[in-house]
């Protein structure tokens, strides 16, 4: 094989994910990723620390857009509305890799372990969001509550959004999801 791979890393992923959906997250290995990506094992750990990897690599990117999207918001704006903007700006990152985020979604579902480290995942995202928040001088528990809301309203819509078939956007399905949160907030009308 040659010292040097075009997008090592994204035919990593595709190969563990498919690997993953065939015969199970705990029955593959790591050699298996790497040899069915067409690379070596050494070149698998310069991208990976190790398979759970593959699945949550992408959640410092995550978050980082999530944190740069709520200090760019308008001061004016609420901070519910700069959380549900904020977690509507990640759709299109999902959008372009549809299939694959449902691979993972598959794959994570059927493993308790993995489910546990995207909850991990999550309450990180909650905790990152409040502090950012935060630091546009939203006090507490406001700023927690809406970074734990937000990330719970996303929970939600992302499963719905795996499940469309009608393929809307995620961004879309946020929003959706917020609005509907607004009108349960609100109550019944009189």
């Amino acid at each position: 094989m040659s010292r040097w791979e075009p997008n090592a890393r994204g035919r990593l992923e595709q190969a563990a994910l498919a690997l993953y959906g065939e015969r199970g997250f705990e029955q593959v290995t790591v050699a298996e990723i790497a040899g069915r990506a067409g690379l070596t094992e050494r070149t698998f750990f310069r991208h990976y620390a190790d398979k759970r990897e593959v699945l949550f690599a992408g959640a410092s990117a995550l978050q980082e857009i999530l944190v740069g999207a709520v200090e760019e918001a308008p001061d004016a704006a609420a901070p519910m509305e700069v959380v549900a903007a904020a977690l509507a700006a990640v759709g299109a990152m999902f959008d372009e890799r549809r299939d694959l985020v449902r691979q993972r979604q598959a794959v994570i579902a059927a493993n308790p372990e993995l489910q546990e480290r995207e909850l991990i995942k999550l309450a990180a995202l909650a905790t990152a969001l409040a502090g950012a928040l935060r630091d546009r001088g939203v006090p507490e528990p406001a700023a927690s509550l809406t970074g734990q809301t937000g990330i719970a309203v996303f929970r939600v819509a992302f499963e719905r959004w795996i499940d469309d078939p009608g393929r809307r956007g995620l961004a879309e399905v946020v929003r959706e999801s917020f609005d509907e949160l607004r009108t349960l907030a609100a109550g019944p009308s009189v």
